[in-house]
């Protein structure tokens, strides 16, 4: 890992072991009540055996490579104008250090809408998932990069109990093949490196004629017109998280319905 993707990681493994000693694992285990999940696996591999596009509107404040995106955050706000929009489901930065975001935003989201919500975090400790469950997310982030194949599986299991998806993330070849031997079948390619935080759509490109079609596959980050999309169609994909390119348009309505339509 380089430095930014180290420092994250570190600075969550800090979080995470000030979170414990506030609240124990066993404490969040006797938390979870809510085993409701709005579906988030579903919506994605139907929207890709209908042919039909799809768009996991991302809510983020900041970012390392954008800086500040949005001045004036209101993330409740801005997911119900996603959901009026037409976007099928909601991704959601909570991590804090350095994206300016907040779990609690999970369960504020929650509460004024209604499609499947994606905690985007750095999950890399089996106390993340409890915590996503209860904060009332639908499905988690697994990112390659950051975890063993170990982690990935054990991940999945424990997110299964709880009745919450996953999405998988993976951004080179040797990262795909490991995913796919572990066989979830939601799988997101980043085409930004997280390394180095550099954005080539072709990543996503090159990677896709790779995958089995029994795989759904979700294009994260650089997807910003029609175009773009209609480049992924072409190749079988359905399915985009898309962030910075909404948020930082004048009017999200106006955006995501030249996007989808």
């Amino acid at each position: 890992m380089n430095d930014i993707l180290k420092n994250i990681c570190d600075q969550k493994k800090i979080e995470i072991e000030i979170n414990k000693n506030k609240c124990s694992y066993s404490s969040l285990q006797k938390l979870i009540k809510n085993k409701v999940n709005r579906n988030f696996r579903n919506l994605v591999i139907d929207s890709q055996k209908k042919l039909t596009n799809n768009i996991i509107g991302e809510i983020k404040k900041s970012s390392p490579s954008a800086g500040l995106i949005i001045k004036d955050y209101y993330p409740e706000n801005i997911a119900i104008n996603y959901e009026k929009s037409g976007v099928g489901a909601l991704s959601i930065l909570t991590e804090k250090n350095f994206f300016s975001g907040s779990i609690d935003d999970l369960s504020l989201v929650s509460k004024k809408t209604n499609i499947p919500i994606l905690r985007k975090d750095f999950i890399i400790d089996p106390y993340q998932i409890l915590e996503s469950k209860i904060y009332n997310a639908d499905a988690i982030l697994l990112i390659a990069t950051i975890l063993n194949d170990l982690e990935i599986k054990n991940f999945i299991n424990l997110s299964k109990k709880y009745n919450l998806d996953c999405l998988i993330e993976v951004h080179n070849e040797e990262e795909l093949k490991r995913i796919l031997n572990i066989g979830y079948p939601v799988i997101g390619i980043n085409n930004r490196n997280l390394k180095n935080l550099n954005v080539d759509s072709n990543y996503a490109l090159n990677l896709i004629s790779k995958i089995p079609k029994d795989f759904t596959i979700i294009a994260e980050s650089g997807i910003k017109s029609k175009e773009d999309i209609l480049k992924y169609n072409e190749v079988g994909v359905f399915n985009f998280l898309i962030g910075e390119s909404i948020l930082k348009s004048s009017n999200i309505t106006k955006k995501v319905k030249e996007l989808l339509n």
